[in-house]
């Protein structure tokens, strides 16, 4: 199925793989190489990549992705709550999972395409969204949220004074505090938690490559070139447009996996619609169907959420403490609309300029900037060819 990698993209993974590592580093001279903010670096970055497979290669829109992401934490708290603390467990059960939850949605969304198959996925998500909100708050805690607690006395299975983990007891774990999430007693808060979710990043990354390289992602780039062509050729594509939308499905449950990974609690609206239409936001500003745009989108909105948020009026006002009291105040009433609670106005702002001007997200920019590096380079050979001549 996978077709032989080449050489580029053995370089393109190594440059991935160390961008990624060392982004403690490359990314504190811009106020974000802390752990948290990297952790939702990498968390949505595999978010978006595992939707890039069902948009940017089938051209199929999901507008119910963030149904996944919820099953994901759900599915992983339950298991830190039955099983154990131990990640690796709760995050293999809850990609099985959402995979299941995907083949379903699915199977029957893909019986249409194009705005009804985007609207029956939006459909599907809010039904899960009031579901986990209030029908089925016996598994999913409402409103509160599903959260972690200390273990059950011993013979007593009741979940309201604490959990069971069964694994965690027969093994004689011991737990000290408030229970965390561990692989092999490691805790996954901080930098560790960061390198557990760079990679899983990494390896998804790489998952995304060989299959946009393989014959099935070459047959996944035919459904969005020309279907009808295809259908008329007697080549049946509902079954590739299912097993994109169960990988894209299991991706995204592996993202939900990892926020509960890093922090024990899932809540309801992890699947609401603005959680979807994030990640199509992620994807297009980035690049659709390209195999770094998704993660470089991811990391662009939540450095903007995380950094312009917490600007506000105090700091407006300390950055501009050098100009006169009136001049001032109309700087900061101005500014204060783009930052803090209104920082989706620049996000908006931002994203109506690249769309306007940079049709294909933020790889495309990339691409001119080094496009004029080479014409510049190949200018400036050709001269010295020609003064040595």
């Amino acid at each position: 199925m996978f077709a032989k990698t080449a050489r580029g993209d053995w370089l393109l993974f190594a440059i991935f793989t160390a961008v990624v590592l060392a982004a403690p580093i490359l990314f504190a001279p811009i106020g974000a190489g802390y752990p948290d903010l990297l952790q939702k670096f990498a968390i949505y970055g595999l978010f978006a990549i595992g939707f890039n497979i069902l948009f940017g290669l089938t051209g199929y829109l999901s507008f119910g992705h963030a149904a996944f992401l919820g099953v994901g934490s759900y599915a992983t708290v339950w298991m830190f709550k039955l099983l154990s603390m131990n990640v690796l467990p709760a995050v293999v059960v809850s990609v099985v999972l959402a995979g299941l939850f995907a083949l379903l949605i699915g199977y029957v969304s893909l019986r249409r395409s194009g705005i009804y198959f985007s609207i029956l996925t939006l459909a599907f998500a809010e039904m899960s969204y009031k579901l986990a909100y209030s029908v089925l708050t016996p598994i999913t805690n409402g409103e509160t949220g599903l959260q972690v607690r200390n273990l059950a006395k011993a013979g007593v299975v009741n979940f309201q004074h604490g959990d069971l983990r069964i694994l965690d007891r027969a093994f004689g774990v011991v737990e000290h505090g408030v229970p965390m999430s561990n692989l092999f007693g490691i805790k996954m808060s901080g930098w560790p938690g960061f390198y557990f979710c760079a990679a899983a990043l990494i390896i998804g990354f790489f998952i995304a490559m060989r299959i946009s390289r393989s014959s099935f992602g070459m047959m996944l780039r035919a459904i969005k070139s020309n279907q009808n062509r295809l259908n008329y050729t007697g080549v049946n594509t509902r079954p590739y447009l299912l097993a994109a939308f169960v990988i894209s499905g299991m991706y995204a449950g592996m993202a939900g996996a990892l926020l509960a990974v890093t922090d024990p609690l899932a809540g309801a609206e992890r699947m609401q619609w603005t959680a979807s239409g994030e990640v199509v936001l992620m994807t297009i500003m980035g690049g659709a169907g390209t195999l770094l745009g998704p993660v470089l989108g991811a990391s662009v909105i939540k450095y903007f959420e995380n950094i312009f948020s917490a600007i506000n009026e105090n700091v407006l006002h300390q950055v501009f403490s050098w100009l006169p009291q009136g001049v001032q105040d109309v700087v900061v009433s101005i500014l204060s609309l783009f930052v803090g609670e209104g920082w989706h106005l620049t996000l908006g702002l931002l994203f109506m300029l690249i769309v306007i001007f940079l049709p294909g997200g933020l790889m495309e920019g990339l691409g001119r900037i080094v496009s004029l590096f080479k014409r510049g380079k190949a200018a400036s050979d050709a001269a010295q060819n020609g003064q040595e001549a």
